[in-house]
């Protein structure tokens, strides 16, 4: 059959039947664990676009030593935007690349929550568990906990870690929580229902256990708070071993509320409202670096980022936004972090790391967001997502990978319990120009709240010139007239898109008491209160 043929010709052709061979081999199914990279993503609360050294090198801080050797040996993204400036939004966008307006998720979701992440909503853990990966979370969830809003319902094989913030449960050893809350009530009868209370001007919860979570099982409660980030490690070398052994690729979400609330203790520094701070930035980065350590020899991305900017009426327990100070607002009083639409509020420290595939000690200026991961993690998978609804983030294997600068032409700011509605797109960014139609209401430090504002017309600054959003456009200059209609046009399109969106969920906000995690009181180491 080959006569006649030249050898070059019949080589092509033998080489040819070896690719489709070789494709066959690739798509006999996932339980063969075809060759796919490993994914760890890494998501710190509340940390300041300045808390990650390498950002900041003028301040000569060493708070970071791990983050800054990924970043240093991989990409570093200098403007990176979490998808909402608060806690459940945020981790909702990026687990199904949509806005809160798209999933349904536009705040927070409580300790006695009944929902959490719609059940219609198809999550990135999913997907990439049908596709052959072992799925395993760690950490923070806060996109419910009851019934089939868990983690492990939602796609993850494995689960360690807190169902929502670390502050929204007691301890019986309180001390990393600053400003500090009393103890459990653990000498009281247990008594039915949330009580909060007010403690040196913080909401605290005195007879609410802070469980620990493995699986669906609640293992510990209260839990030991001094003792979780050994536990967080212990659990994430073990689930990365033990994917190694099995050859499986693996998905691993880690999410540390190291800056939520601070988890360690102070460092001998000279400045005493600096120590706290610090040791759970470097605690944090020890983690981060165990995590590398035991990774570095796989096919393996490790993506930081965080899911909000600081909680600045915490005040010397708060992170530091960087040049970002969104000085229009502070001048008037009120927040300009997290829960708002300024810069600090949703501009984050991130890094890209893949040693032998991203290129070492690189920058991308791009405009990105943690939408944007879910997409691209299921393009480097070779995974499609459902065409059954819209998504807002986009692949960005090309700047990975090649070192494109092309990112979102538009991103849109959602407000996150600041002023307005729960969701309402009330800023745009549209290349170096920053778009505000409400501003005002979240808390500073010190309790100034900023009067609620709305724009008509908007308020426009120039980031490039202006990173501190001090200084808006002059209104009716040309520059403005012609920014101004743009945005409104995009905004607008925006609405309807969502409006016309028929895959768009909604949230299940109820909450009930009774429904709080509560373990079984007679086991040894757990105590409902």
């Amino acid at each position: 059959m080959l006569q006649g043929l030249t050898p070059l010709l019949v080589c092509w052709m033998l080489l040819y039947g070896l690719y489709f061979h070789l494709m066959s081999e690739q798509s006999a199914g996932p339980e063969q664990f075809v060759k796919k990279p490993n994914f760890i993503i890494i998501l710190a609360d509340d940390i300041g676009w300045g808390d990650l050294d390498v950002n900041q090198p003028e301040h000569k801080s060493n708070n970071t030593p791990h983050l800054n050797l990924m970043a240093q040996q991989g990409l570093r993204f200098l403007d990176f935007h979490s998808p909402a400036s608060t806690c459940s939004p945020s981790r909702a966008s990026i687990l199904t690349g949509r806005y809160g307006l798209r999933n349904g998720v536009t705040h927070n979701f409580a300790v006695g929550s009944l929902g959490g992440l719609p059940l219609s909503e198809i999550t990135l853990p999913q997907l990439l568990q049908q596709a052959g990966y072992y799925t395993a979370m760690i950490g923070k969830w806060h996109l419910g906990h009851n019934g089939p809003y868990g983690p492990t319902k939602r796609g993850f094989d494995y689960y360690l870690g807190v169902p929502y913030s670390n502050d929204m449960g007691c301890t019986d050893v309180p001390g990393y929580d600053l400003p500090q809350c009393p103890a459990c009530e653990s000498s009281r009868p247990r008594i039915t229902g949330l009580r909060r209370s007010q403690h040196k001007g913080r909401d605290c919860y005195s007879r609410v256990g802070l469980p620990l979570i493995e699986n669906s099982s609640i293992v510990q409660q209260p839990l030991n708070l001094w003792t979780l980030t050994q536990q967080y490690q212990s659990a994430a070398l073990r689930i990365i071993h033990d994917a190694r052994e099995r050859g499986q690729p693996y998905f691993l979400y880690i999410a540390l509320a190291h800056m939520h609330v601070p988890l360690a203790p102070p460092i001998a520094t000279s400045s005493l409202e600096n120590q706290v701070y610090s040791a759970s930035l470097r605690e944090m980065d020890g983690l981060v670096g165990s995590i590398r350590s035991a990774s570095h020899a796989d096919d393996t991305l490790i993506w930081f980022t965080g899911d909000n900017g600081p909680w600045e009426q915490k005040c010397q327990y708060a992170g530091n936004a960087g040049p970002f100070k969104g000085k229009w607002q502070t001048k008037r009083g009120g927040g300009s972090a997290k829960r708002t639409t300024w810069e600090g509020g949703h501009r984050v420290p991130t890094v890209a790391y893949w040693p032998g595939v991203i290129r070492a000690n690189s920058t991308s200026s791009a405009m990105l967001s943690g939408m944007d991961i879910f997409p691209t993690l299921l393009s480097l998978a070779g995974v499609k997502p459902p065409t059954d609804r819209r998504y807002d983030g986009i692949d960005v294997t090309s700047v990975l990978l090649h070192g494109k600068q092309t990112g979102h032409k538009v991103l849109f700011h959602p407000n996150s319990g600041a002023a307005g509605q729960f969701g309402d797109l009330q800023a745009v960014r549209a290349g170096k120009y920053k778009t505000f139609y409400m501003t005002g209401a979240a808390q500073a430090c010190g309790g100034a709240i900023g009067t609620q504002e709305l724009h008509d017309p908007p308020l426009i600054f120039d980031l490039e010139h202006d990173p501190a959003e001090e200084t808006p456009l002059k209104f009716g200059t040309p520059e403005y007239q012609v920014i101004a209609e743009r945005v409104a046009r995009w905004r607008e399109a925006l609405l309807w898109d969502i409006a016309t969106d028929k895959s768009v969920s909604m949230a299940d906000y109820t909450t009930d008491e009774s429904q709080v995690p509560c373990c079984e009181p007679t086991h040894p180491v757990c105590r409902c209160l």
